[in-house]
C-alpha cells in the first residue's frame, strides 16, 4: 500500500492499478472512496472482500460526465436532466434501471444500478482517465466510520489497497443524497450531502423510501453502519448506570449543555452551521475513537436541513450498542 499526493504523476499510476484490476482509494467531495473498475465483475469482488462488505449491498458507479450515464443506465423521468444540470458534480446519486454492461456483482442483483458524478477534481480526473466507471464505496471496513482523509484509509484497510491517492480532508464529509427515479417521480433512499428541500424545489415531491433491509437498492440502508469502535448512545436515551466509572467523551452540534463530567469533548460547529457540522462529524468521530475513552455521547441534532443526514448517520451509529 502507498500513500501518495494526488498529483498528475501518482494520478497516473493509479489509472494503470485501476486498468489491472487493482484497488485504488481517492478523495471525492463527501468521504473518501475505495475504488475498482466498476465494469469488471472481478476487480469489484475485491472491494467486497477488502472491506468485508456483504455482496447484497449496492455499490455506487462514479463517472466523469453526464453524457456517461446513458451507457450505463437507463433514464426513465424526463426530470432527471434537471436534477444533473442543478447537483453534478455534487453529492447526488440516481438510481435508475441498469443497462446489460453494468455488472450483477455491483448492484447486488438489482435491476436498478446508483450512479453519480462526484465534485473533486482528483476523483474526475481518475474517472476520465480511467475511460470506465468507478464503482467505489466509501474506503472503510464495511459498518465503521468513513473516511474524510487518507490516513482514516490507511488506518482500516492498510495493505488491502494498492494505492491511496492523498487529496487532502474531503469537504463534505457526509455520503451523498440517494434518489431512486420512478416513472412516476422520485423517491429518497438516503439522506446525504444535498438537503432534500433542496432537491424538492427542482422536481418537486420526493417520497421517502422505507428501508427493505433484506434487498436494498442503494448503500446506507442497513439499520446499523458509520459506527466507531467503542460505544456510542444519544445523551437522552442512555442508562446512567452505563457510565459509572467510565471515561466518557462527548459529541455537540453547537455547545456542551449537559453537567456530565467529559474527558474529552468535540463542537461540529460553534456557530451552529450544519455544513460546517456535517464536514467535521466522522472527522470527530475518529478522533473520538483514538482517544482514551469507554464511550461517547452525542447530542441529537435537529432534523432540519443536513441535520437531517447528521442524524441519519448517528441514529445507525448508535443502533449498533442498543
Amino acid at each position: 500500500m502507498q500513500i501518495l499526493r494526488a498529483t498528475k504523476t501518482n494520478i497516473n499510476k493509479a489509472v494503470e492499478v485501476i486498468k489491472n484490476g487493482g484497488l485504488v482509494a481517492f478523495p471525492t467531495e463527501t468521504v473518501y472512496g475505495l475504488g475498482a473498475d466498476g465494469l469488471n465483475p472481478i476487480a469489484v469482488a475485491k472491494i467486497f472482500e477488502a472491506k468485508n462488505r456483504p455482496t447484497f449491498n449496492p455499490l455506487i458507479l462514479h463517472i466523469s460526465s453526464p453524457e456517461y450515464l446513458d451507457k450505463i443506465a437507463q433514464i426513465n423521468n424526463d426530470k432527471v436532466n434537471l436534477l444533473i444540470e442543478k447537483f453534478w458534480p455534487g453529492p447526488l446519486t440516481l438510481v435508475m434501471p441498469k443497462k446489460d454492461i453494468v455488472p450483477k456483482i455491483v448492484t447486488a442483483g438489482n435491476d436498478t444500478v446508483a450512479v453519480r458524478m462526484p465534485n473533486n477534481k482528483v476523483a474526475l480526473e481518475l474517472i476520465d482517465r480511467c475511460e470506465v466507471p468507478i464503482a467505489a464505496p466509501s474506503a472503510n471496513v464495511f459498518g465503521r466510520l468513513s473516511p474524510t482523509t487518507a490516513s482514516h484509509v490507511s488506518e482500516q484497510l492498510g495493505e488491502k489497497v494498492n494505492i491511496i491517492l492523498d487529496g487532502g480532508k474531503t469537504t463534505i464529509g457526509l455520503e451523498s443524497t440517494i434518489i431512486k427515479v420512478n416513472d412516476e417521480g422520485f423517491v429518497l433512499l438516503r439522506h446525504g450531502g444535498i438537503p432534500i428541500e433542496e432537491i424538492q424545489k427542482v422536481v418537486g415531491k420526493i417520497n421517502q423510501k422505507v428501508n427493505e433491509n433484506n434487498n436494498p437498492q442503494s448503500p446506507g440502508q442497513l439499520p446499523f453502519h458509520y459506527s466507531p469502535c467503542i460505544p456510542i448512545y444519544f445523551i437522552d436515551e442512555v442508562n446512567e448506570s452505563k457510565l459509572k466509572n467510565k471515561k466518557l467523551g462527548g459529541l455537540f452540534f453547537s455547545k456542551d449543555k449537559t453537567n456530565f463530567h467529559f474527558s474529552t469533548i468535540k463542537i461540529l460547529s460553534p456557530t451552529g452551521n450544519y455544513y460546517e457540522a456535517a464536514a467535521n462529524l466522522f472527522l470527530y468521530l475518529h478522533e473520538l475513537e483514538s482517544s482514551n475513552i469507554d464511550l461517547i455521547l452525542a447530542e441529537k441534532i435537529p432534523e432540519e436541513n443536513l441535520g437531517k443526514a447528521i442524524m441519519d448517520r448517528l441514529k445507525r451509529s448508535v443502533n449498533k450498542y442498543k
